[in-house]
């Protein structure tokens, strides 16, 4: 995936959730057109990337985000203010070295 269909995002904001809480797990909220760039809808799981690990999380869409930026959910290795990339799993791709 090139940079171009793959833009970076800035984390604007950080949920932590709680033992108890309704809603918990690693979850990426961005605006629709941020979504659609990287052919994502709503419900879909992507990998977030960030500068120390990436994780699947769950993709919400939300109009009140910032163009360019993503609030993120239960994410670990991930502050406010750095840059994530997020990218939709390749399926159809073969690990290399996997015993098939």
């Amino acid at each position: 995936m090139s940079i171009r269909s793959n833009p970076p995002l800035h984390v604007v904001g950080f949920v932590s959730s709680h033992r108890g809480d309704a809603e918990r797990g690693p979850q990426a909220r961005m605006r629709t057109e941020e979504a659609q760039i990287r052919l994502l809808n709503d419900g879909e799981l992507a990998w977030v990337y960030g500068p120390r690990r990436h994780e699947l999380a769950t993709i919400v869409i939300d109009d009140s985000v910032p163009k360019g930026s993503v609030v993120l959910r239960d994410i670990i290795g991930v502050t406010v203010s750095e840059i994530v990339r997020i990218q939709k799993p390749d399926y159809d791709r073969r690990d290399r070295g996997q015993n098939v």
